[in-house]
């Protein structure tokens, strides 16, 4: 692949952000998702609410739906965009895992791809400082885009691998 297929890189092949003043303001959506795989003593503790923090989805929901706002500062090239809608959501799966999808929504020139996958990735890294205490060892885990529509690159769904 070269520079000239990267929208990051200009002629020279340096970094730069990408200029989107022509492009049009459509709706975008992006949702994404990961997980994080810990012990026993740590989920019984995230299942039951025993961790000594506090409510550890809560508090991780909040995370992930304040680091989808700051996405643009964390990220170099990322545009800031105002956000029409965040959602977070969770689902207890087996193997003492915990999956984070996150959608993200707004009208503007570019998508939001990266402030989904941001708000996964601080959304696990949340549930990991709550309890860390029982459990060093958790893995984070398939954090991934599963699906983003609008703009001009078209409808994306991840299939399976």
């Amino acid at each position: 692949m070269s520079h000239d297929e990267l929208t990051h890189f200009n002629q020279a092949g340096e970094a730069h952000m990408v200029n989107v003043a022509e492009k049009s303001d459509t709706k975008r959506i992006a949702i994404a998702h990961g997980k994080i795989t810990m012990n026993d003593v740590a989920f019984k503790a995230l299942t039951q609410g025993e961790s000594k923090k506090g409510d550890v989805l809560g508090i991780a929901r909040i995370a992930a739906i304040q680091a989808t706002k700051q996405t643009s500062l964390l990220i170099p090239l990322c545009h800031p965009l105002p956000l029409t809608h965040v959602s977070v959501e969770f689902e207890l799966c087996e193997g003492n895992t915990l999956e984070i999808i996150v959608q993200t929504e707004t009208v503007g020139k570019t998508g939001v791809e990266m402030e989904a996958i941001t708000g996964v990735s601080v959304g696990l890294m949340t549930v990991y400082d709550m309890l860390k205490a029982v459990d060093k060892s958790m893995v984070l885990s398939q954090i991934e885009l599963l699906e983003k529509i609008g703009g001009k690159s078209g409808h994306y769904k991840l299939t399976e691998k």
